[in-house]
């Protein structure tokens, strides 16, 4: 192979031949990087778990480009070629567009398991662009796009391998070139899904309709989904097709916040000795900070994690009075969270359009102003790869005690918002942020109660969540208190266009 040689621990390198072996079966030969037709019909299903820092992303980034050079097609959410008849086919997968951007930094072409579940419809006209980007088709000739856009669209693709960007490049929008979608009619080869610890049953039973092939990569120390009765889909497999990383790789050898994360593990470990850790940390590196306050500036893009809905609600409140939000508004640049879409079972096709833009429930959205309709609101979705929406609106700012929300938005149908100052910690699961805050106080109540949860202590479980969530800096926050912010919100550190799409919301009965 032409990429540089790999240099695998003991545990990864009997993952990657464990996978290889059941690449094999499917007709892919990384050893010698070729195609072949199936040794098997049967489906197989493999987990490679581990906590943070053990390579599970190097692994499955190593197999993407071993698969990528074999000649296996790459198919991700955003546009699918024509499926060659002695073809292999892989789909990267993570179950929210924020999970899914954490892999594309780094590389690897991420979309989310819906925009997989569903495919485009597409216009005819722009799908010839699109053919010819992915080298399946002629240079076309398409009326408004000039040669300088088409050479720009071109450009764009050969470096981001992007049909969305290199439309943008060409002055187009996704919305020009994806008319609508529909649920998934033809199967895939094999799928690889990351922060598979956030699978629910269902998710994961509709995965094993399209791959035969399925590999599982997830964090046993994450919290399982929320409001589901069973654990994490890889503890109901059988133990042979289960490959555990245990080893901390090179990399992040020293890393004071994956210590932190590891130490959790100690069963002599409590609360009040580990917070000593947190301490001792910070005093002699910097990307660990023992912060007496939270910082208003830093909740517009990366929520405060905690444990109770009361201090989220109160957090929130706190942020939007530090910035002098009007109670009976948003201002442009406040953080949301979706919630969820609200239309009825007869809507299903524009619930479908809607999700397939990213406003799925656990999107995390920055408002952008209101739309060109009453009940619109333009929306930025963090971490999609076209972020830029405007959609019928329900933003609830949710009350303290048993008051009823405040709606500053309200459609009456279309995709539904809460506040996104401050999250829980289940809801943060599969996103990262370059620095994080984690309100200590809460995990200290959890720590009290002496909760155990899959016979782990909750506050240890909650506290690897939080502190794993952090990519450069955590600020473990120990007192209520809440710093005002040094400059008004913006929505300048985003790349917002003139015009943003208009999803248009159909009219109750």
């Amino acid at each position: 192979m032409s990429s540089a040689p790999i240099i695998f621990s003991d545990d990864q390198a009997q993952a990657w031949d464990d996978v290889a072996a059941m690449l094999r079966l499917s007709g892919v030969d990384l050893d010698d990087s070729l195609l072949m037709p199936p040794q098997s019909d049967q489906s197989s299903v493999m987990a490679v778990i581990g906590k943070a820092g053990s390579g599970k992303t190097m692994l499955l980034a190593r197999l993407y480009k071993a698969l990528e050079e074999a000649g296996v097609d790459v198919v991700s959410g955003d546009w699918e070629g024509k499926k060659r008849k002695e073809g292999r086919t892989l789909a990267i997968l993570a179950p929210t567009n924020k999970a899914a951007s954490v892999l594309r930094n780094r590389g690897v072409p991420a979309t989310t398991i819906h925009r997989i579940l569903y495919t485009p419809v597409y216009d005819p006209e722009y799908e010839k662009v699109a053919e010819w980007l992915a080298g399946q088709g002629e240079r076309p000739d398409i009326e408004g796009l000039t040669d300088i856009a088409l050479d720009r669209a071109f450009s764009s693709y050969q470096t981001h391998k992007s049909i969305p960007a290199a439309l943008a490049a060409a002055g187009l929008r996704g919305s020009d070139f994806i008319t609508g979608w529909k649920r998934r009619e033809e199967g895939l080869d094999i799928g690889f899904v990351d922060e598979s610890s956030m699978l629910d049953a269902k998710q994961f039973a509709d995965l094993q309709e399209i791959f035969p092939t399925l590999v599982l990569f997830g964090d046993p120390a994450q919290l399982p989904p929320v409001q589901t009765s069973g654990g994490m889909v890889f503890e109901t497999m059988p133990k042979e097709r289960v490959k555990s990383l245990s080893r901390v790789h090179r990399q992040d050898a020293g890393n004071p916040i994956l210590d932190l994360a590891h130490a959790l593990a100690d069963p002599m470990l409590d609360y009040y000795h580990f917070e000593k850790m947190v301490a001792e940390a910070a005093a002699r590196d910097e990307r660990v900070v023992m912060a007496q306050r939270v910082e208003a500036d830093l909740m517009a893009r990366s929520p405060v994690l905690v444990w109770r809905n009361a201090t989220r609600i109160k957090l929130i409140h706190a942020f939007r009075t530090a910035f002098d939000a009007p109670i009976d508004e948003l201002l442009e640049g406040e953080p949301l969270i979706c919630d969820g879409i609200e239309l009825p079972m007869k809507h299903r096709k524009k619930r479908l359009d809607l999700e397939a833009r990213g406003l799925i429930k656990g999107a995390q959205v920055i408002y952008l102003g209101p739309g060109r309709k009453p009940g619109f609101s333009r929306l930025h979705v963090m971490g999609a790869e076209d972020p830029q929406v405007s959609a019928a609106s329900i933003v609830k700012i949710e009350q303290e005690g048993d008051a009823e929300p405040f709606i500053p938005f309200a459609a009456r149908m279309g995709a539904t918002f809460l506040h996104g100052a401050a999250v829980t910690i289940h809801k943060a699961q599969g996103s990262q942020w370059d620095t994080v805050q984690v309100f200590a106080p809460d995990i200290e109540i959890a720590a009290r109660m002496g909760r155990v949860e899959a016979g782990q202590p909750l506050w240890k479980r909650l506290a690897y969540v939080a502190i794993t969530r952090a990519e450069n800096q955590l600020r473990w926050v120990v007192r209520n208190r809440l710093a005002r912010p040094t400059n008004p919100l913006t929505v300048a550190d985003l790349d917002v266009p003139v015009v943003a799409l208009e999803l248009t919301a159909p009219e109750a009965d």
